[in-house]
């Protein structure tokens, strides 16, 4: 009957007739040498029989023993086999959900990822960073069930579940810069000052509002080099290179000494949304933007 089999004390046996040494199957089973000793006195006791023979100098299987090894090994790999399958599969039953994040998995989204978590233990989230110039492309081509992005999202196939992290925008600035110590500036200041453009796909609308080419006046805005993600960005800023548009979020979290971030009035604010693709929505995307929603309330 299952309940007089204990398992312990057949891996035991199963070891010791490998090693005939009750020491060295001791530290393979990270137990001591006299546990050993007891494992194997209580499967005779079961069995009913003497399955080692153990003098000073030498340790060997008793014939009964030899015969009990020849029948247990191959059923016991069976049963090893049949669990290993039964944990593989179960594996396989979770649910993914891939998620893209531009720069940094900043509060709002770490909380709702710990959230959805704890009330969804059955579906894994995959993190997945996504170029901060080009927002869309993972969400469209498929390499990301949904993505958290800068907003404006004007894009026919795509839909902006809910937008949040309203802040104004703020401008990346080395701390060298003329501009770093001061509490702000204003929007048309843009025009005394290099921006490094983002490099990428992102379409023309949504340039306008996180990597203009123009102030809201309509005075040019100087361009030198560019970045593709928000790390390159900075980490041409911090070299004298140029300075960058970003979210509050942003600068929030990327805080560095030799780079300084002031506000930017006369901006259209910086949102973070997320977005998936319009015609493959499900309910567990539906349930991870209901928790964003709280989380980021």
């Amino acid at each position: 009957m299952a309940r007089e089999i204990d398992f312990h004390e057949i891996e035991c046996f199963l070891v010791l007739a490998e090693e005939l040494h009750f020491g060295r199957t001791g530290e393979r089973l990270r137990v001591s040498q006299s546990r050993v000793s007891q494992l194997i006195r209580s499967l005779e006791g079961r069995v009913g029989a003497r399955l080692v023979e153990r003098t000073s100098r030498r340790v060997r299987l008793s014939e009964f023993g030899a015969d009990f090894l020849e029948t247990l090994r191959p059923s016991y790999g069976a049963l090893v086999s049949v669990f290993e399958d039964a944990r593989t599969r179960a594996r396989s039953t979770v649910e993914r959900v891939r998620i893209g994040f531009q720069g940094a998995v900043y509060e709002p989204l770490a909380r709702a990822l710990t959230v959805f978590g704890r009330r969804n233990p059955l579906v894994a989230v995959d993190l997945v960073e996504i170029p901060l110039a080009d927002p869309f492309g993972a969400v469209r081509e498929g390499g990301v069930d949904a993505a958290v992005v800068l907003t404006p999202v004007r894009e026919p196939d795509l839909t902006l579940g809910l937008t949040f992290s309203r802040q104004p925008q703020t401008l990346a600035l080395s701390s060298a810069h003329p501009f770093a110590g001061r509490d702000g500036i204003g929007a048309e200041e843009l025009a005394r000052v290099r921006l490094v453009p983002l490099a990428g796909k992102a379409p023309a609308y949504w340039r306008h509002v996180n990597s203009p080419r123009v102030t809201p006046g309509g005075a040019p805005i100087p361009q030198e080099g560019g970045a593709g993600t928000l790390q390159e960005g900075l980490s041409l800023v911090a070299a004298g290179r140029g300075a960058l548009l970003v979210c509050g979020a942003a600068a929030e979290y990327n805080r560095r000494p030799d780079v300084t971030y002031v506000p930017v009035t006369g901006l259209a604010a910086s949102e973070l949304g997320l977005v998936w693709r319009t015609a493959s929505r499900g309910t567990r995307l539906a349930a991870f933007a209901a928790v964003l929603a709280e989380t980021a309330a």
